[in-house]
C-alpha cells in the first residue's frame, strides 16, 4: 500500500519511523476472528420517519420514529457487514472494525444503521476479548480526520458573507506571515480549491512551542516547480492557513469559531474538537490507532501534524456523530439554512459549490482515477469515493480515519458513512472500497 500522503503529511514527526514500520511486511498483526458484539449492546439499526416536510422548509430530521425501512436499506446493511471481515480484495485484514451509515432524503431520516465494534482493539495491536469491546452505536462519536476541512471552510465562506475576505485575494493580505518564494499571488479561493502548489503536509516537530511551529506551517514552501491556480494537489497544509484566518479575523481560537459560528447556531449537540473535554460518555468514542507509536487513540485526533499542534487545526481534529455531520450536508442542500435559520448567504454557498477547477489537471499518485473538479472546501464528482452517486452536482468530503460526507442534490439526499478503519491500523485496508460499495447499495434503483 502507498504511504506516500501519510508520509509527507507527518514529515519531521517522531512517530514517523513508528508510523512506516507498521505498514511493512514484517508488522505482527493479531489473528483476525469472528465479530461479536458484548451483551447489552444498543440497537444496530434505526430506521426513522417525521412528519413530512412541506414545500420550501428548511429542515432535516432527526431519527426518530420508526418506519418501513427504504429499499436500499437491506442492501447497504449487507454491504457494511461485509467489511468487517477479510474480503477477495483485502483478504489479510478486516475493511474496519466498525461503522455507521446514515441517509436523509427531502429533509427526512430514511436509515440510520450501525454495525461492529467502536473499540475492538488494545494497543499493540492486541484483539480484545468480546466482553471487553465496545459495540458501534448509531450515537457513536468519530474523528472526522479531513472532513474538518468541511468545517473550516464554512467559516471562511462566513467571513466572506461578512465582508471581511475576498475570496479572490491574496492570503498575504490577511496574513502577511505567510511568506516564501511564489506565495504572494495565492488566492484564498486557491486554497479552498486546492490550487495553490502547498504540499500536502508541514514540519512542526523539534519546535519550543506551537507558535514556532505555526510558523513553520506559515513559512511552508511550495512543491517544486508547482505554479498557483495551475494543478490540482491535496493539500492539508492550505486548509491549516485557513485556520489561522478564521482565528485572526475572528479574534477567537479555531475550536471557539467552530461552536459559536457552527456548532451552537446549528444545534450540535456531539461535535466539536478536543472530544475528551466534553463528551460525557467516553463508551460513545470511537477508537482509530492501537499501534504501539502512539498507542491507542480514543478520542485523540489521529492526524499526527494536528496532534502536535494541540489537537485544533484547519484540516484535522473535528470529533462528530453521523447525524450532526448529516445536519451540515443539509445545510449545504438548503442553500446555507438549517431549521429555518440563515447561517450562510446562498449567494456564497452557490459559488462554494460550483466547479471552479474546470480544464485544470490533477496530481495524485495514490488517487489515478481523481480529478481536479472541486468547489471552494469539497470535492465534486468524485467516482473514486462517491461511485454511481457521483454527478456533476454531487459534493462531499473524505476523511483519513475511514469517514465520509456526499450530498447528492439531484436526489435531495445526503448520505453519512463514518468507519473506524485506522482502527487499528490505517494500513489495513483502502476506505474508498468501502465508501464505494455503500454508495452503490444506495445508488441502485
Amino acid at each position: 500500500m502507498s504511504i506516500s500522503r501519510r508520509a509527507a503529511l507527518t514529515t519531521g514527526l517522531t512517530t514517523v519511523a513508528a508510523t512506516l514500520a507498521g505498514c511493512g511486511s514484517s508488522e505482527k498483526a493479531p489473528m483476525w476472528a469472528e465479530p461479536s458484539a458484548p451483551s447489552g449492546a444498543a440497537p444496530a439499526e434505526v430506521a426513522a420517519a417525521v412528519k413530512p416536510v412541506r414545500p420550501g422548509a428548511t429542515t432535516a430530521a432527526p431519527p426518530g420514529h420508526v418506519a418501513i425501512a427504504p429499499a436500499y436499506a437491506g442492501r447497504v446493511r449487507t454491504a457494511m457487514t461485509k467489511y468487517l471481515k477479510p474480503t477477495a480484495d483485502n483478504p489479510r485484514h478486516p475493511g474496519y472494525a466498525g461503522a455507521v451509515a446514515l441517509v436523509v432524503v427531502d429533509g427526512r431520516t430514511t436509515l440510520h444503521t450501525a454495525v461492529g465494534n467502536a473499540l475492538r482493539y488494545k494497543a499493540g495491536p492486541v484483539e480484545l476479548a468480546a466482553a471487553k469491546r465496545v459495540a458501534m452505536r448509531t450515537d457513536s462519536i468519530f474523528d472526522l480526520a479531513s472532513i474538518t476541512k468541511v468545517y473550516t471552510a464554512l467559516l471562511v465562506l462566513q467571513l466572506v458573507d461578512k465582508g471581511k475576505v475576498d475570496l479572490q485575494a491574496p492570503i498575504q493580505q490577511y496574513l502577511p506571515e505567510f511568506a516564501g518564494t511564489g506565495k504572494a499571488a495565492i488566492t484564498v479561493a486557491q486554497l479552498l480549491a486546492h490550487t495553490s502548489a502547498l504540499p500536502v503536509g508541514a514540519k512542526v516537530t523539534g519546535m519550543s512551542d506551537n507558535a514556532a511551529r505555526w510558523n513553520s506551517v506559515m513559512s511552508t514552501a511550495l512543491v517544486k516547480g508547482g505554479v498557483p491556480g495551475d494543478t490540482f494537489r491535496y493539500s492539508s497544509v492550505g486548509l491549516m492557513v485557513l485556520g489561522r484566518l478564521v482565528e485572526k479575523l475572528t479574534g477567537k481560537s479555531l475550536d471557539r469559531a467552530l461552536k459559536d459560528n457552527l456548532v451552537t447556531p446549528l444545534g450540535l449537540k456531539d461535535t466539536g474538537f478536543l472530544p475528551l473535554e466534553w463528551v460525557g460518555d467516553k463508551q460513545r468514542l470511537v477508537a482509530t490507532d492501537a499501534r504501539t507509536s502512539r498507542g491507542l487513540l480514543r478520542g485523540t485526533v489521529h492526524d499526527d501534524v494536528a496532534n502536535v499542534l494541540g489537537g485544533v487545526a484547519g484540516h484535522a481534529g473535528v470529533f462528530a456523530t453521523a447525524k450532526d455531520v448529516a445536519v451540515i450536508g443539509q445545510l449545504m442542500l438548503n442553500g446555507g439554512t438549517y431549521n429555518g435559520k440563515r447561517v450562510l448567504s446562498a449567494e456564497v454557498l452557490r459559488k462554494a459549490l460550483t466547479n471552479v477547477n474546470k480544464g485544470k489537471k490533477a496530481i495524485d499518485a495514490e488517487r489515478p482515477k481523481r480529478t481536479a473538479d472541486h468547489g471552494l472546501g469539497v470535492e465534486m464528482n468524485q467516482t473514486w469515493f462517491m461511485g454511481r452517486l457521483a454527478s456533476a452536482t454531487s459534493f462531499g468530503h473524505t476523511g483519513f480515519t475511514g469517514t465520509s460526507l456526499l450530498v447528492v442534490p439531484a436526489k435531495k439526499m445526503v448520505v453519512v458513512f463514518l468507519t473506524n478503519r485506522a482502527h487499528p491500523n490505517w494500513s489495513w485496508s483502502d476506505p474508498d472500497t468501502h465508501r464505494v460499495a455503500v454508495h452503490n447499495a444506495i445508488a441502485i434503483a
